[in-house]
């Protein structure tokens, strides 16, 4: 058997061994009784095609890879008693089909595979870790590898492997609707490391020399309808971030809902030795739709009103604006963004489990007049940018199987292209992602 068709072979036994279960339980009390296991198969293929040449080892702007990932996930229940304990584990395991030296996307953000110092994609690579964890009551302590899912700590998730970090998570629910999270952090593990613990990188600023980030803060549901979050985060002597958000749904008529969503974030450097430099900034996005029966309609605005770009955690998911999307972030000094989306709902139309979206998003003003050093970006001639533009349009397809022995696989494309003026790609994006779930225990 050749080396490429082992992932698939995997895939197949797994399924033959072990079938999805048609829903979640309630797992119950006791650390064996309460355990459970998942294999995540993915099966990812992404293209980008940088149309001005950039983010290529060889410069020729074109990346493609095509790779295959098994994500194995325990959690053990916990032991009985008023102090329960418990360990969480996992296991990836990712594998090259197709890719070459000239087209791997390097060590750039295309970040699908590792790839070596001379540009060369390695054929496989894995990671695993694990957790211990205490329940006290309704509060839950985890040290070790932590997938922590905040807006200023999240674990992204949109590569063939997920990220990581380790540390310590604290999460609490104690009073019914709040839930509260805390947390130190002292690595990450970026989806195309092979290293458990990595050092702290961002996305625009690249790696920093921070020793931990430390975060605190809770969401809390007003109403079924209602809900708002407030969270603060600290990059050691790299920044501090503070978020506020708000969602709603507000039912028009029987078939008519209307909905929406404020997010908040602020950012200034921490002191000490100001890893990124000194920055104020501020970033906001609102977003109003409606839903109508399997239409949905959103119209949403961004406004960046500090200095520098938005930062945050490289590969992560802790950007909860609503104007971030497959490429583009629209978090430019100074840029203004409106984007318009819409969503269908096969289901109402007699196939269950498919849908699609498109989105389309236009970003102006962009100014690094004020940027500092870290973030300032030049034209040929050696002045800030100004007055810079982009626009990218996005869309989506997703098809998930209801039931049978595939039950819960999944079958989803999704298309960008993006035009800019000079501070940012022009690129057209493809990624067809395969997903089947198994539930072992």
């Amino acid at each position: 058997m050749t080396q490429r068709n082992i992932p698939l072979a995997l895939t197949l036994l797994a399924a033959g061994l072990t079938s999805p279960l048609a829903g979640a339980e309630e797992k119950p009390e006791g650390f064996l009784e309460g355990s459970s296991l998942e294999i995540l198969n993915r099966n990812f293929y992404f293209n980008r095609d940088d149309r001005k040449g950039q983010s290529s080892p060889k410069g020729n702007g074109y990346s493609e890879a095509w790779a295959q990932g098994l994500i194995g996930r325990f959690q053990s229940g916990f032991t009985q008693g008023t102090v329960g304990f418990g360990v969480d584990a996992f296991a990836t395991l990712g594998f090259q089909l197709d890719s070459g030296d000239g087209r791997n996307g390097g060590q750039g953000s295309f970040g699908v595979l590792p790839v070596d110092d001379q540009g060369r994609t390695e054929s496989e690579y894995a990671k695993a870790g694990g957790a211990a964890k205490v329940r006290l009551f309704d509060t839950v302590i985890k040290a070790g590898d932590v997938f922590p899912a905040t807006p200023v700590a999240h674990y992204g998730d949109s590569r063939l492997l997920p990220e990581t970090f380790r540390g310590v998570t604290l999460n609490n629910t104690s009073i019914d609707g709040l839930g509260l999270q805390a947390g130190r952090l002292h690595s990450m593990s970026q989806p195309a490391e092979r290293r458990i613990r990595g050092g702290f990188a961002t996305t625009y600023a690249g790696p920093v020399d921070a020793a931990s980030l430390d975060y605190l803060g809770g969401d809390y549901a007003l109403t079924d309808t209602f809900s708002v979050s407030l969270y603060g985060s600290r990059l050691q002597d790299t920044w501090k971030q503070y978020y506020a958000g708000t969602s709603m749904e507000y039912p028009l008529a029987d078939d008519l809902t209307l909905f929406g969503a404020l997010n908040y974030y602020k950012s200034v450097d921490d002191g000490g030795r100001e890893l990124l430099g000194e920055f104020n900034t501020n970033i906001w996005s609102g977003k109003l739709g409606v839903r109508f029966g399997a239409h949905s309609l959103a119209l949403s605005h961004q406004r960046n009103n500090g200095n520098n770009d938005f930062d945050y955690l490289r590969h992560s998911d802790s950007i909860y604006l609503d104007n971030s999307i497959q490429y583009s972030d629209f978090n430019a000094p100074k840029e203004r963004s409106w984007m318009l989306r819409y969503d269908i709902d096969m289901s109402a139309y007699g196939v269950p489990g498919l849908s699609f979206m498109t989105r389309y998003g236009k970003g102006t003003d962009a100014d690094y007049s004020h940027a500092n050093a870290t973030y300032m970006r030049r034209d040929e001639n050696g002045n800030p940018l100004t007055d810079q533009k982009r626009w990218e349009r996005n869309i989506e397809a997703k098809y998930v199987v209801q039931s049978g022995q595939f039950k819960d696989l999944s079958f989803r494309i999704r298309q960008a292209t993006t035009r800019a003026s000079a501070f940012e790609s022009d690129l057209d994006e493809t990624r067809v992602i395969v997903e089947y779930p198994l539930q072992v225990l």
